[in-house]
């Protein structure tokens, strides 16, 4: 579940704007973020945390500034991105060969969510609970560096919080990035908090 790449990842932000429908939602945004850092990034409904993920995913185009990473970018946001039709290890497969990374990784990401019992469930008949840690299971098994993560504790019961912070722990330590965007505090020590007021502007 770790990255594979030779080199250490970063992600750098420089006077991030980013614009929709005629409305500023980020405003000058500048990070920098090493190898084996979290950052949490809080704000109210609407500051633009989940549209600053996925600016970074590549997924929106920024209005003007650079977004710059090194290593692989993954993203667990409310879509859950795998076929209903799919058992869970099929579905969780498919992405994993995607991304380049291997079946023990997919059985790792499993066992990490606590998902192996369901591996032969179609997707469609997950619970809401079940779907949150499929989709966190996606991105654990992909192999990325750099994972992206949009509220990822909403729907999850204590048990899977648990798993969730425990994956994270172990991606750091093993030189990864984590962006985490949540309204609640992590339970685990973030490296930078980075705040976000109604106008997209960074506190």
């Amino acid at each position: 579940m770790t990255s594979r790449q030779a080199y250490a990842p970063s992600l750098h932000l420089e006077k991030v704007v980013v614009v929709r429908g005629n409305r500023l939602v980020l405003s000058n945004l500048n990070l920098d973020v090493s190898a084996g850092e979290l950052v949490w990034v809080r704000g109210a409904n609407g500051c633009g945390k989940s549209t600053l993920l996925r600016v970074i995913a590549g997924l929106l185009d920024a209005y003007s500034g650079k977004v710059s990473a090194e290593g692989k970018l993954a993203l667990a946001d409310e879509n859950l991105a795998l076929d209903p039709n799919m058992t869970v290890g099929a579905a969780l497969h498919f992405w994993a060969h995607m991304d380049g990374a291997s079946l023990s990784d997919r059985d790792a990401a499993l066992a990490a969510m606590d998902l192996l019992t369901l591996s032969e469930v179609p997707v469609r008949y997950l619970s809401t609970g079940q779907r949150k840690r499929a989709s966190i299971a996606r991105v654990l098994a992909s192999g990325c560096a750099i994972w992206l993560l949009d509220e990822p504790y909403n729907g999850l019961d204590s048990a899977s919080c648990a798993h969730l912070d425990k994956a994270i722990l172990s991606h750091i330590a093993a030189g990864g990035i984590v962006m985490l965007a949540a309204h609640q505090s992590p339970s685990i020590n973030v490296s930078e908090s980075l705040v976000l007021d109604s106008t997209g502007r960074s506190l």
